[in-house]
């Protein structure tokens, strides 16, 4: 049966709603895009034409989304890896090089783990585009680009699951990813046999 919530809502209307919320929050992102889109899409181009590589950041949910743009960029012509920050002061910092850019990922921006490795990542020549929610947080202040990835409301009845926030920060992904992919595309760097090559399985899933 598909009874009222303690909201008054059935299924359908709570999924309704999920959606309609996200929806506005992507609508509001849109919105807010400017300058500094593109000058984190020119940094990527850059740093792809340089031959370096794109590290992506990030704890928790973060770091879950992160996986996926990272996955994204790569597909579409941009090299990524995911760096763990929990592991990073164990080693696996080594990744990093001189002229990598950095995607770190932090709705609040005072992620612990991800500030303690800012430190060391500015021992590197790296560039840092920032994704979080607060504009004025600690790794705002730390990077050299900084997209805004705030949301008025989680999808979730106590605002508190990250819902619209995860799905504004996916949804940013892979327009940062297909924008730097785009020039490439555009001067036939990248043709449609280029893009289909890595889903060697004949289906890209």
């Amino acid at each position: 049966m598909n009874e009222p919530d303690q909201l008054g809502m059935n299924d359908l209307e709570q999924a309704r709603q999920v959606l309609q919320i996200e929806i506005h929050e992507l609508e509001q992102l849109a919105r807010r895009l400017d300058r500094r889109f593109s000058e984190a899409v020119q940094l990527l181009r850059t740093t792809v034409e340089a031959g370096r590589k794109i590290i992506v950041l990030g704890v928790g949910k973060s770091g879950q989304i992160g996986e996926k743009i990272a996955a994204t960029l790569t597909s579409t012509g941009s090299p990524a890896v995911v760096l763990n920050p929990l592991n990073a002061l164990h080693g696996d910092l080594g990744i990093v090089a001189t002229g990598d850019t950095v995607l770190a990922m932090s709705y609040s921006g005072e992620t612990a783990e991800l500030l303690n490795i800012l430190p060391a990542l500015k021992r590197f020549n790296v560039q840092i585009i920032a994704f979080t929610g607060d504009l004025s947080s600690t790794l705002a202040k730390h990077s050299d680009v900084v997209l805004d990835c705030s949301v008025e409301q989680e999808a979730c009845p106590l605002n508190l699951a990250p819902t619209s926030s995860t799905t504004v920060l996916l949804a940013l992904g892979d327009a940062l990813a297909i924008a730097a992919s785009k020039k490439k595309i555009s001067r036939s760097f990248i043709q449609a046999a280029d893009l289909a090559a890595p889903y060697y399985s004949g289906s890209p899933t």
